[in-house]
């Protein structure tokens, strides 16, 4: 099993010792495709850090592929790099181009050259659709570019398992179709990974892009992590804060140029 949480305690990142969610206990399978939704300051992106071994959880026991995890230390790299990480804003360096930002981590981790490297993840660009773009740097590109770039590197080192922090946020209609197709080819083996199922967990504050019959949604609600099951499961619930994200009204969003 790669994520066991039983009674987790998930402290804000700002401020570890206050907690925004308690008594979590959740599993995640291989290959399961996990969307975890919640508005603004719920505590989506802690539970992801602290997934990541970036966070200790304040409290309980959290296993990672059956080792008990607090942080992801220099001796537990080599599980570290199990997982990738999307974060909202990218986080891309402004001073890389967007292929040198994705070729990092096999400089990083595999000792590559960057020439290497750049050769590396040829197929990724191209698959991405990041090719073109390859030499720009981000500051230089619409925030929907920005962000795939950000994915592309995350999957730089063919991780077991991505997590994706509110990856649709902020995204115009035909990046969000995009990302939602990829994510599903990911999920059921893409040749990248070499057709390996890859384990995935997003989160969002609109469940209305996730529809799919595949995927497991949760929810966080008043410090809480509230398993609701499958799309179906979801159209069913009473809960008010389910209806509450799938009627939200759509933000605008300017159409950035492609």
């Amino acid at each position: 099993m790669p994520i066991e949480m039983r009674g987790v305690a998930v402290g804000a990142g700002e401020e570890p010792d206050f907690i925004v969610l308690n008594d979590v206990n959740w599993s995640v399978a291989a290959g399961e495709f996990w969307v975890i939704g919640a508005p603004h300051h719920s505590g989506k992106s802690d539970l992801l850090m602290t997934t990541a071994g970036l966070m200790p959880p304040v409290g309980g026991s959290y296993k990672f592929y059956g080792k008990k995890t607090r942080i992801f230390d220099e001796s537990r790299l080599a599980d570290r790099l199990r997982m990738g990480i999307v974060f909202e804003q990218s986080q891309l360096f402004h001073y890389l181009t967007v292929g040198e930002s994705i070729a990092l981590p096999l400089q990083y981790h595999q000792n590559l050259k960057e020439d290497e490297a750049m050769a590396a993840i040829d197929d990724l660009l191209h698959a991405t659709d990041l090719k073109p773009l390859a030499d720009a740097l981000p500051s230089n590109l619409p925030q929907n570019w920005q962000k795939r770039a950000g994915l592309a590197r995350a999957l730089a080192l063919r991780p077991d398992i991505l997590l994706a922090d509110n990856p649709l946020g902020a995204l115009d209609s035909r990046h969000s179709r995009w990302w939602r197709r990829f994510l599903d080819e990911l999920s059921r083996g893409h040749k990248w990974l070499n057709e390996k199922p890859l384990t995935i967990v997003a989160t969002t504050d609109d469940f209305r892009p996730w529809r799919g019959s595949r995927l497991k949604f949760a929810l966080l609600k008043e410090k809480n992590f509230v398993p609701l099951g499958s799309w179906n499961d979801l159209l069913s619930s009473d809960e008010p804060l389910v209806k509450e994200l799938l009627t939200a009204p759509v933000l605008a969003v300017e159409e950035e140029e492609s």
